[in-house]
């Protein structure tokens, strides 16, 4: 018999298969996640990083280069993803300086250091038709000089720059995933970007949410948002499409093929479900959401045009207080995690019972103290009004409204959560909880059903009361929301 035809010992041949095994497992279960950071109050880096380890990430995708964050990645074993602000898309694509200058500071130096940097995001959805074209001019030559400054610095053969899109850049104009192309207006700007991306070897990262299609249309089919079948599938040849997920990726799919770049890698660059402000956003969808999701990926199956393992970053780890609330109060209830870290759910992300989150360890918290509307004050004060306004103008109330988690509460417990929002996010400041003599202190949890009183972690020295300026902006728009549904 020759070398070839030989078989190996059946221990050792045993052992083979159970490493390809682990490794096929692994690799198709492989998970990013997405860390942001708009938060007023926001754990250490060294405490997520340590959770994202806890919970078997091997991923992460920043949406900017933060030392510190950066920092605490140093040796983590994590994959990182950095992130370009798109408002810097125009100075790094007015010159190579400026971009050799970033990819030196936020790139050359932390890769020494030991963080696994392996994609460089430059902007973020830049090309979404709310911007008016603002970017259209700036992405791609911003990409090109952030390539080049990579290969200058020897690093072009393990960073990728990519660009993560928003599912908007393709359609199908038929609803079929397989007659997917890129839209008509930035034709021309996607295939030059997916032909560098080709010729680099990058990935087209591609955010794709099946929540804003049930947001955005009353009519869309519930049950075509998860992955356990639909009443209403599509139908496209001999492919039926379950799910909006697989229908989406495969759009796109299909407009790669369309344009000669069949053979482009496709990341999903964010995909999750939102927990709170809104009606739809609920534990129980999200649950129902991501947890189809895992299972999705954790099969190996794919997508029908697209076979074979899914690379996916979840959105989000933690909620974000400090994010725009423009898009809709969901905005803020992204995370898989309360902002302490605390899960929000039983969620399985290895797509079974046997790896369940877990929480954050080592946080610090305020003290135990709530701040609540007085029994004696009177509802029909103009005084009342004013200082909920007030409140939710400088601290997050995007849990009050309508089905969401504290629509359970009567008019005085509307406004107690205004003033225990903004008191938290003032760090526990007696002078917090004043409201005109109408706020007192308390240290009953008021918590009641499924609306959470928080108490806030403790951040020291670094309470962000700077943070704050941000916020008074949404102030008007916020609090008028708010007052709509409270007295």
């Amino acid at each position: 018999m020759s070398r070839a035809g030989r078989s190996l010992p059946l221990p050792v041949a045993a052992l083979l298969l159970a490493v390809v095994a682990l490794c096929a497992a692994r690799r198709a279960r492989a998970i990013g996640v997405n860390w942001g950071t708009q938060l007023s109050h926001p754990l250490p880096a060294s405490t997520v990083v340590r959770m994202l380890q806890d919970n078997g990430f091997d991923r992460v995708k920043l949406f900017e280069a933060e030392d510190a964050i950066l920092g605490a990645l140093r040796g983590s074993g994590l994959q990182v993803m950095v992130g370009i602000p798109n408002d810097m898309l125009a100075g790094l694509a007015a010159g190579g300086k400026a971009a050799a200058d970033w990819v030196a500071k936020n790139v050359s130096g932390h890769v020494r250091d030991g963080v696994d940097i392996r994609y460089v995001a430059v902007g973020n959805e830049p090309f979404l038709e709310t911007f008016n074209g603002t970017y259209l001019n700036t992405t791609f030559p911003a990409m090109q000089n952030v390539q080049a400054a990579l290969a200058k610095a020897g690093l072009a053969d393990r960073v990728k720059v990519t660009v993560p899109l928003n599912a908007d850049v393709y359609q199908s104009p038929t609803g079929k995933p397989s007659d997917g192309d890129f839209r008509a207006d930035i034709h021309g700007l996607m295939l030059s970007i997916v032909q560098f991306l080709a010729a680099t070897g990058a990935p087209f990262v591609a955010n794709v949410y099946p929540f804003i299609s049930l947001y955005a249309d009353p009519n869309f089919p519930l049950d075509y948002a998860f992955f356990q079948g639909s009443s209403a599938p599509v139908v496209d040849g001999g492919v039926t499409y379950q799910n909006t997920f697989d229908a989406n990726h495969d759009t796109l799919v299909a407009a790669l093929r369309r344009n000669g770049f069949g053979n482009v890698s496709v990341v999903v660059g964010e995909v999750g479900w939102p927990t709170d402000g809104d009606a739809s956003a609920s534990i129980d969808y999200a649950r129902r959401f991501n947890q189809g999701f895992l299972a999705h990926v954790a099969s190996g199956q794919g997508t029908p045009l697209r076979p074979g393992p899914l690379d996916a970053y979840l959105f989000s780890l933690v909620d974000e207080d400090r994010k725009s609330i423009q898009p809709g109060n969901f905005e803020r209830h992204w995370g898989l995690f309360y902002y302490d870290g605390t899960p929000k759910y039983p969620l399985s992300l290895g797509g079974n019972a046997s790896s369940l989150m877990r929480p954050a360890r080592g946080v610090k918290y305020l003290d135990k103290k709530w701040c609540v509307l007085k029994t004696s004050a009177n509802l029909a004060d103009q005084k009342v009004g004013d200082s909920v306004g007030y409140a939710c103008g400088l601290a997050d109330c995007t849990s009050l409204g309508y089905k969401t988690s504290c629509a359970g509460l009567d008019a005085k417990g509307n406004v107690s959560y205004a003033y225990n929002m903004y008191y938290q996010t003032m760090d526990q400041d007696d002078r917090a909880c004043d409201f005109n003599g109408l706020a007192t202190t308390t240290s009953v949890d008021p918590s009641a059903g499924t609306c959470r009183f928080i108490i806030e972690i403790d951040v020291g020295a670094a309470a962000p009361r700077s943070a704050i300026g941000f916020a008074a902006v949404l102030a008007a728009g916020l609090a008028a929301s708010v007052l709509s549904v409270l007295l």
